[in-house]
């Protein structure tokens, strides 16, 4: 790991805030109806926490998390004129995010996007976010969608709490740096354990939905070709817990929200009945100065330290599967 470009993009990325924070001023000051959070893949699992967020926090608030292909063939009835829909994409060129912005921006809808100006989505979008990270990782997307969900939240008067909260994450890049150094050992272990198992399931909730998502299908399936299934707490008891015995390994990512209930009763079960549990519980990772009530919106970006980021790189040394290689995805035409 490069952990002096690491530290680098992230205080710029700490560096964008005001420049974020303008930009959901002048949102707010338009005013608007709903929020609809636009996304495709990963970029559908990253910006799922902050439907969550918006609904935590600003229970009058309708916030909408949206599959741009879904969009592109079925439309949205939420989605109308006084509508701010927040997407992005990091190659500025998924095509079902472009097609539904399209529309999006043709219909005189309001569309932020986090991608670069120079691409086609950033030439669609009529507000862009660029992120100044060279190295585009998951934890700066979150403190990027945080920023702008926040203190639009804070404009109207559902989060009061916001400046609080920017203050003490100021330097959480430097934590999750030492999160990562933590767990590595732990993250080869887990790795070299399972990283050749025919079949693993990955439970998850709350406001960590979307990255257990997002570690199984884009990172274990799409660059590992390692095969998974991603089951929600609340959903796992009600089919997948038949799939559960002795040698199936299942891995649980605890959160620390409401959820963290339904994800105790998940790790009770599979202690019982099979011998393959791992459990990720984010509340055992620290970050320093920074108030209990804000850790869940936080977690997102130490899970993702812990296993987009670290335990990924252990399972590529295992499998032997580089990260990078695609046999499909975006090889051709499909």
């Amino acid at each position: 790991m490069d952990i002096e470009g690491y530290l680098a993009d992230g205080a710029a990325v700490v560096a964008k805030t005001p420049e974020i924070e303008a930009i959901a001023d002048k949102l707010h000051d338009r005013g608007y109806s709903n929020l609809i959070y636009l996304g495709m893949g990963g970029t559908y699992d990253e910006l799922g926490p902050q439907v969550y967020f918006v609904d935590k926090y600003a229970p009058e608030l309708d916030a909408f998390l949206v599959n741009a292909a879904e969009f592109d063939v079925l439309g949205n009835k939420h989605l109308n004129k006084d509508s701010i829909v927040i997407t992005a994409s990091a190659s500025g060129d998924t095509k079902e995010i472009v097609a539904a912005v399209k529309k999006m921006v043709d219909a005189g809808i309001e569309v932020v996007a986090f991608t670069k100006a120079d691409t086609t989505l950033g030439k669609l979008a009529t507000t862009v976010i660029p992120s100044p990270a060279i190295t585009g990782r998951c934890d700066f997307s979150y403190y990027m969608f945080n920023i702008l969900t926040l203190r639009l939240l804070n404009r109207r008067g559902d989060f009061p709490d916001y400046d609080a909260y920017v203050a003490q994450t100021k330097n959480i890049f430097n934590d999750l740096l030492e999160i990562r150094k933590s767990f590595d050992p732990r993250a080869e272990e887990i790795a070299r354990a399972y990283a050749h198992e025919p079949y693993s399931i990955f439970v998850g909730s709350g406001a960590l939905w979307g990255e257990t998502v997002l570690f199984s299908m884009c990172i274990l399936e799409e660059m590992q070709w390692v095969r998974t299934r991603a089951v929600s707490s609340p959903d796992f008891f009600h089919g997948t817990l038949e799939l559960v015995e002795p040698g199936v390994p299942v891995f649980l990512f605890k959160g620390e929200d409401e959820c963290r209930a339904l994800d105790n009763r998940v790790e009770k079960f599979c202690r019982e009945h099979t011998d393959k549990l791992v459990v990720i519980d984010t509340a055992e990772y620290a970050i320093d100065g920074l108030d209990p009530k804000f850790r869940v919106l936080v977690s997102p970006m130490i899970l993702t330290a812990l296993t987009t980021e670290r335990l990924s790189r252990h399972y590529e040394t295992y499998t032997r599967h580089n990260l990078q290689y695609r046999r499909y995805y975006r090889q051709f035409d499909y």
